[in-house]
């Protein structure tokens, strides 16, 4: 993990007051491998998000640290691009004007030719070339959080932090900006972190998903590789065999084990039952990494 591009090491937050002491998460530890796409799911309250706010540097961690293409992150940067899930767009600002506000400050040398032609090309790519002038107030919802993915995008940042992009949108307008995503990082192979709370969106998107426990004092309890084959489509991703399998270990672990007490390494959680010699053979490894793919859960 020391080698990968994003490390995170014995993270914890805690909240202080005159009468009790709240760590909402502790010895938080994980990587993040350079254009690798990862997810993090878990129940309200377990720092899910101040997790991603210490990872783009909006927020500081109580215990721990994080590198990043080694060096320490500390404060904001135009390295880590976020994109929250109200907008945040300037409201006095066209959509290329939100965008291109966004690259001149990243490339400041840039020609305004340049750096108008670069914005443009972002917002092509999300479906918004017809919008190029009008402010966020005559948008819809879903071309809003079009114009933050393509400003978020844009600016080339090693590392894109996503918090729950799609939670306030309809499932129509959501699964439509999913397959937008999905397009961009294919074709920009960025490094994305991203909250959700959406088992089936966390299997389209992602190479691994981490599981966190139940907070107080949460932690990440699991990590899984979601090997389903790239390109991924929605309408076609369910008769991959292994998609019920990674969905109904995932759904499982949120319903029945998120909030028992777990430990990175496996010594408090077990993996579905299993029903070949092979499965049991990798219930040996380490089970802070699983590889739902080679697990045949039983079927009764």
């Amino acid at each position: 993990m020391r080698n990968a591009f994003v490390t995170i090491e014995q993270l914890g937050k805690t909240y202080s007051s005159k009468n009790e002491e709240l760590v909402v998460f502790e010895d938080v530890s994980f990587g993040i491998e350079k254009g690798e796409f990862v997810c993090i799911i878990g129940h309200s309250g377990c720092g899910k998000s101040t997790i991603l706010n210490v990872l783009a540097g909006l927020d500081k961690p109580s215990h721990g640290g994080i590198i990043m293409d080694g060096k320490e992150v500390i404060g904001p940067s135009l390295d880590r691009g976020v994109v929250f899930q109200n907008y945040s767009l300037l409201p006095w600002l066209s959509t290329l004007q939100n965008v291109n506000f966004a690259v001149k400050a990243r490339w400041p040398n840039w020609s305004k030719a340049d750096a108008l032609e670069h914005s443009v090309g972002f917002l092509k790519m999300v479906g918004l070339g017809h919008s190029l002038h009008k402010k966020p107030s005559e948008l819809s919802g879903g071309m809003r959080q079009r114009v933050s993915i393509a400003r978020a995008f844009a600016t080339n940042p090693k590392l894109l932090l996503l918090d729950e992009p799609f939670g306030a949108l309809d499932a129509l307008t959501r699964g439509v900006i999913q397959d937008e995503l999905l397009k961009i990082w294919s074709e920009t192979q960025q490094t994305v972190f991203m909250i959700t709370h959406d088992v089936d969106e966390a299997i389209l998107l992602a190479d691994r998903i981490l599981l966190m426990s139940n907070g107080p004092r949460a932690r990440v309890a699991e990590s899984v590789s979601i090997n389903i084959s790239r390109p991924r489509q929605r309408g076609t991703i369910v008769e991959d065999p292994a998609y019920y399998k990674i969905r109904n270990y995932l759904v499982n672990f949120l319903v029945n084990r998120a909030g028992d007490e777990s430990e990175v390494g496996g010594a408090h959680f077990s993996v579905p039952k299993v029903v070949d010699p092979a499965a049991e053979r990798a219930d040996q490894r380490d089970t802070s990494e699983i590889d739902i793919a080679a697990l045949q859960v039983a079927t009764n």
